[in-house]
């Protein structure tokens, strides 16, 4: 527990303090160390800042008791190890669901909020088919293409992940409370921002890099010149995922970003189908994640696990010649088959 109002501390820190954090956290400094450090360094003369930060975590802890909304810290096992990949991962994430849903293959499929009726339909069916696939659907719970797509995931009977620009039990928008139950199931609502946090519009450009930072491509459907849309896409390129586009009507206007995505060498999408062949996911093996693999012995990626000594990613693509990119699906075949276990901070270890 005290771990964890550590980490939910540092949480609470500026937006500006991400990248040093998760740097010292990956160096293996304690969350306590790291926050200590902070203050002693950007808050020396305000002795009342430490309090009120460790003040507002434990009440944090408090409301996700009572609202059953859990803390996923980031030395925490089910913490997803995709997200640990990303330049400035929560230090905390905020859950309603399963956190099973970690542990699947997932594509973030987002676009326009006053999407048209092309763009709803597409972006629920390409949901259904790749979540009856095998694969979580991940979006932002917003109006239009959003909420296409997580209804489309359920339709399916499949998995869906809403990452929210507020805190978990504050759904926004309002309208999308049973949406959001619905999802709770097998997958669930997301959140780095503590319970009770109002959805404010600086927080969903922030989301946005934990929508595409959990997935291993994102597909934009109807993302206008200046939609929220290319921010997740941007991410998506910064954090070495694949970018994928709907093609759309020339002349509404609303397909500019689509479509200057696909100028600048976005895979165009017509099928779910095309989304599995950019992520060599064979369409006939998808329902089962693992698949056919060749002998545990033999596998080039268990060579580079030590029994008993966990590894990080960064670690293991070095000896494997992998990229995290392409290392992470093996991992999870390879978590799900019992060869690896996950351990904290987004390391494994060997079986």
């Amino acid at each position: 527990m005290t771990d964890l109002v550590h980490y939910i501390a540092l949480s609470l820190l500026p937006s500006w303090s991400w990248l040093p954090i998760a740097e010292r956290l990956r160096a293996g400094d304690s969350p306590a160390v790291v926050f200590d450090q902070l203050m002693a360094t950007h808050w020396p003369d305000d002795p009342h800042h430490r309090s009120d930060v460790y003040a507002r975590a434990r009440a944090a802890i408090d409301r996700g008791q009572t609202r059953r909304i859990a803390p996923i810290a980031w030395s925490n096992p089910v913490y997803p190890v995709a997200l640990t990949t990303i330049a400035d991962p929560p230090p905390v994430l905020w859950m309603q669901g399963s956190s099973a849903a970690f542990d699947r293959p997932a594509v973030a499929i987002v676009g326009a909020r006053a999407a048209s009726a092309y763009g709803l339909s597409v972006a629920e069916r390409l949901a259904a088919d790749l979540a009856s696939r095998g694969l979580a659907i991940v979006s932002g719970l917003a109006r239009g293409v959003d909420s296409a797509a997580h209804r489309g995931a359920l339709s399916a009977g499949g998995v869906t992940l809403g990452i929210m620009g507020s805190g978990v039990d504050v759904v926004y928008p309002p309208e999308h409370a049973s949406l959001a139950r619905d999802m709770q199931q097998d997958g669930g609502v997301v959140s780095e921002l503590v319970p009770g946090t109002p959805p404010l519009p600086q927080f969903f450009p922030m989301r946005n890099r934990i929508i595409s930072g959990l997935s291993r491509a994102v597909v934009v459907i109807e993302a206008g010149e200046k939609s929220g849309s290319l921010i997740t896409a941007r991410c998506a390129l910064e954090q070495g995922r694949d970018v994928l586009a709907v093609p759309g009507n020339v002349l509404s206007g609303r397909n500019r970003g689509a479509h200057a995505l696909l100028k600048d060498g976005a895979k165009i999408v017509e099928s779910a189908d095309d989304i599995l062949e950019e992520l060599r996911m064979p369409p006939a093996a998808c329902a089962s994640t693992c698949g056919e693999t060749a002998s545990l012995h033999q596998d080039p990626i268990l060579a580079c696990l030590t029994p008993g000594e966990p590894s990080d990613l960064d670690a293991i693509a070095e000896r494997s010649g992998l990229t995290t990119a392409r290392l992470l699906p093996r991992l999870f075949e390879l978590e799900l088959q019992g060869a690896v276990a996950r351990v904290g901070g987004g390391r494994f270890v060997r079986v």
